[in-house]
């Protein structure tokens, strides 16, 4: 199919009025519009674009008669302080009136040069003109409020339609834009290993706030699938961004080498990384991070080695997304140590579990700021069980476990939140919750803890799902415990989801 004819005006994107009655026919099938976001559309466009629109639908034409459209609009013409005719709505009798005046007139003939700057001359085609004649012009930022509102599949569509929304819909202040309402809703993401096809499939679902009652359900979307490698690193995501490692054959080498690959399950795209500065094959451990500052996507790998009968983690490297030439850049740490799947990235820093030297569990959280690309450390004082994973609480470092148990079942009564105070000065303070006693009756198997939803809710999903697929919510304000059913993943009976909380979607390419 070929996409609809498209032209520019003085700032932005032109919709066809033949587009426009098609859509009208085919309203059933389209995506419906807020009426705040189409009153702002019909307030930019000229009077006579509104006479006209008032003469495709009765739905149209009492919009645009309604008072409040009337001031709505004076006002528009008044900020955008405009140069264009204006017509008086309120001084015509009728739509017919206004209708014929506006027909009568012409608009000036115009062709667009290379860069981008409107041109007047004689020698434009009749074809244009008459094209122009019958287009709606929609400003740059209005055009871009809309497109945001898509779902990323749909704004992948429309990059392909033609070169002027390729290039609004790459524009590094869309990508922004579009993240920011993705942050305002997040969503539930889970991931499965797929065997039987050789691929990783994410499936997302809106991620409901404080629900209250067992009887809740929200229904599944199918994202992408990925070449299944080694695995995933860690229990997270990164703006969206999820990081896996791969055995790929590289140009020049007999053996497979493991290198990490960064996917986005929104787009489907992934990108494969360069080999890393090492020799070793195998005890690559690679974490995720977003500086903020800079708004750069950041890969901080490292590997695990034998060292005086203790492995400990070393040649640590980054690698920066987003340049026109990727490589890795070793950096230096003085903190012996051995890294763990467990992390998160805060505020532009990684944070993982780690082994301190000389000792056999996790007991402390090693930092890596990736603005200055600076290692320290945060001693926890015990070891952290299997049960532990890291949150991010009101902004801080929040380490959230079952006590001392090394899993998540009926029988336990309370969980503990250990959140970092001062991390210059290993302190820490602690939360304890107690569990309802409804707990034992809604777990029935083995869970763990997928995360924390703000400061007040923490989730569970089972360690190895059956049908029907769900999560549970444990509100440590209101003392509840609420089962959240998933529709849409009866076809994957049997397998195992990894879930992942505050998931946002990025449109950003790689």
């Amino acid at each position: 199919m070929k996409p609809q004819r498209q032209n520019v005006r003085e700032g932005g994107l032109t919709i066809s009025l033949r587009v426009m009655r098609s859509m009208i026919k085919l309203h059933q099938n389209s995506l419906l519009l807020p009426d705040d976001l189409i009153l702002e559309i019909f307030s930019r466009l000229p009077s006579k674009f509104i006479a006209r629109c008032r003469c495709l639908s009765k739905l149209w034409a009492s919009t645009l008669r309604d008072q409040d459209f009337q001031n709505q609009y004076e006002l528009s013409l008044q900020e955008i302080n405009t140069q264009r005719v204006r017509y008086e709505l309120k001084s015509f009798q009728n739509d017919n009136e206004l209708y014929s005046r506006v027909s009568a007139m012409q608009p000036p003939r115009q062709n667009v040069s290379k860069g981008g700057e409107l041109t007047n001359y004689r020698g434009v085609t009749r074809s244009m003109t008459r094209r122009h004649r019958n287009s709606l012009p929609v400003p740059d930022d209005l055009a871009m409020e809309i497109f945001s509102r898509l779902p990323p599949k749909a704004v992948a569509r429309c990059r392909c339609a033609c070169k002027l929304w390729s290039s609004i819909l790459r524009r590094q202040d869309f990508t922004a834009l579009f993240l920011t309402k993705s942050c305002a809703r997040p969503q539930l993401l889970f991931a499965r290993e797929d065997r039987s096809v050789s691929k990783y499939i994410f499936i997302s679902s809106p991620q409901p706030g404080n629900p209250q009652e067992n009887a809740y359900v929200v229904a599944a979307n199918h994202l992408a699938r990925f070449p299944r490698s080694n695995g995933f690193y860690g229990c997270t995501c990164t703006s969206g961004f999820f990081c896996y490692g791969d055995d790929r054959n590289l140009k020049g080498l007999q053996r497979p080498v493991h290198v990490p690959v960064i996917c986005n399950p929104s787009t489907g795209q992934s990108l494969t990384m360069p080999r890393l500065i090492s020799k070793k094959r195998y005890g690559v451990q690679s974490y995720l991070g977003y500086e903020p500052i800079e708004k750069e996507l950041k890969l901080l790998s490292m590997n695990n080695s034998l060292v005086s009968d203790e492995w400990i983690s070393v040649e640590h490297q980054v690698l920066t997304l987003g340049t026109k030439k990727l490589s890795w850049r070793l950096v230096e740490c003085c903190i012996p140590h051995r890294s763990s799947s467990k992390w998160i990235c805060i505020s532009g820093v990684l944070y993982y579990a780690a082994t301190a030297a000389g000792s056999s569990e996790n007991s402390m959280v090693v930092c890596f700021d990736l603005r200055s690309e600076k290692f320290s450390s945060v001693k926890f004082g015990k070891a952290m069980p299997d049960s532990t994973t890291l949150v991010n609480y009101d902004g801080k470092l929040g380490l959230l476990m079952s006590g001392d148990s090394h899993d998540v079942s009926g029988a336990r009564t309370s969980f503990e939140l250990w959140v970092v105070r001062d991390a210059a000065k290993h302190e820490w303070f602690n939360h304890i919750y107690v569990l309802p006693p409804s707990w034992e009756d809604v777990v029935s198997e083995t869970m763990y803890i997928a995360g924390m939803i703000g400061t007040n809710e923490i989730v569970f999903s089972p360690s190895y799902q059956r049908v029907p697929y769900y999560v549970i919510y444990f509100n440590v304000e209101r003392k509840t415990i609420t089962k959240v059913g998933i529709q849409g993943l009866e076809a994957f009976h049997g397998g195992s989801f990894h879930t992942y909380l505050n998931y946002v979607q990025n449109v950003k390419l790689l």
